[in-house]
């Protein structure tokens, strides 16, 4: 019994040998990851600056969830937020940052590179 275990460990350790060495995959942005994030990320980079309102009607989105998310790009500086009054009407505007738009350029090119490892 004991030479079989050790026939098939040499056998394991053999193909581990002979499999070409794979660069690490790059991490994910966990801030952009989550899926309404990066919707908001996603649209934000795609226009110059939406508001709340144009936000939530293009991702679906309710209030509460949408501004909790946009708070966190917020927080992380990849996202900016200009509050006004149209009138009597609070206005807030989102725009995407310089920082916001290296992230995302980064998250894309890292889902790039998880494609690619994926497909050998």
């Amino acid at each position: 019994m004991a030479r079989s275990a050790a026939a098939g460990s040499r056998l394991a350790r053999r193909k581990a040998e002979e499999r070409p060495t794979r660069k690490p995959l790059p991490q994910l942005d966990r801030v952009i990851h989550e899926r309404m994030r990066l919707a908001i990320v996603s649209t934000l980079a795609a226009g110059d600056t939406l508001s709340f309102n144009e936000l939530k009607a293009l991702l679906g989105a309710t209030d509460g969830n949408l501004s909790v998310h946009a708070r966190k790009l917020e927080d992380a500086g990849y996202v900016a937020c200009a509050k006004s009054f149209e009138g009597r009407m609070p206005k807030t505007e989102y725009r995407l940052t310089p920082e916001g738009r290296r992230a995302f350029e980064r998250y894309v090119n890292h889902l790039e590179a998880l494609v690619r490892g994926a497909r050998g």
